[in-house]
């Protein structure tokens, strides 16, 4: 089948699944979409293979533009030479990728970069680090958002409900020592909780402290619990109802240099995957805990007073 007509054909496929308007074309070859390696169930690559939440997404912003889909799976590392975002801004800048998926929306990390150039991180095809070059750095923009992170209790399917913090009275809460969560049990209204709180080190494990009974009650990220479960899925602890957001989203990012098309294509998906349901459904075939976006869509960041008040 000759390319235009491929291309037509999958225009008009993604115009009818999507609902998404007029056809927008934004290349007739391959988008490529960076996603973190090891981060189920938002993303995983294992032997080849693309599993997650954000595969779906990008599956669905492939078809919309009527391109064929190629992830790129990176694996970065936290160092005082780069941060995320500039290692993300050198994939896109180097035109490794199109987009990159599952980044958060912080206000200090979209934009014009802090730096003038970054080393890319870790990908298929990459050479060793110390042969890379440094790729001048680009704008940052990003979608909108398609998730929220977010805190929740695990306990044992036995435990009372937990609809606020202050349920968790006269209970054995673990408290990982430097973590966000640990810090909102220790601060929660000017240390209601302190007192029944177990402080685990960074050493221990808290999945174990919790099963064996040593503690009652974790207050995790909600994507923790999920790959949790997704090792040991036959895991007897259960999210509670409590969901405390951190204020802080995550959507896709590219460069402000990028065809606007593809911008407008992934914040059309987004929207009708919202509307239409097949957000939910995705995080439920992966595994999942979704929260919906919450305002603003980009945010400077959770603050210790937004996180430790009612």
């Amino acid at each position: 089948m000759p390319l235009a007509i491929k291309q037509a054909a999958r225009c008009l496929l993604g115009l009818v699944a999507l609902a998404l308007g007029p056809c927008q074309t934004v290349h007739a070859d391959t988008l490529k979409v960076c996603v973190s390696e090891d981060s189920p169930p938002q993303s995983q690559v294992r032997k080849g293979k693309a599993s997650g939440f954000d595969i779906h997404l990008a599956q669905a912003v492939a078809e919309a533009s009527g391109r064929e889909l190629k992830i790129v799976p990176f694996e970065t590392e936290f160092e005082k030479e780069s941060t995320l975002s500039q290692e993300v801004n050198a994939l896109l800048s180097s035109g490794v990728c199109d987009l990159v998926s599952g980044f958060p929306l912080l206000r200090s990390d979209l934009g014009a970069a802090s730096r003038p150039n970054a080393r890319v991180p870790d990908h298929p095809g990459a050479k060793r680090k110390r042969e890379r070059p440094f790729i001048t750095l680009g704008e940052l923009v990003p979608s909108t958002p398609y998730q929220s992170n977010a805190l929740a209790v695990v306990q044992h399917p036995q435990q009372p409900p937990v609809n606020a913090l202050m349920d968790l009275k006269g209970r054995k809460i673990g408290a990982v020592t430097g973590t966000l969560p640990g810090t909102v049990v220790s601060l929660y209204r000017q240390g209601a909780l302190r007192g029944q709180m177990v402080t685990l080190s960074q050493r221990e494990n808290p999945w174990t402290a919790l099963e064996t009974g040593r503690i009652d009650s974790l207050l995790v990220a909600t994507t923790s619990y999920d790959a949790y479960r997704l090792q040991k899925p036959d895991t007897p602890l259960v999210l509670a109802q409590l969901r405390w957001p951190v204020g802080l989203n995550l959507g896709f990012v590219t460069l402000a240099s990028s065809p606007k098309e593809l911008l407008n294509v992934t914040n059309q998906v987004i929207a009708t995957a919202m509307r239409d349901g097949r957000i939910q459904q995705w995080a439920q075939q992966e595994g999942l805990s979704w929260s919906a976006p919450s305002a603003p869509a980009v945010s400077d960041g959770p603050t210790l007073q937004s996180l430790t008040a009612d």
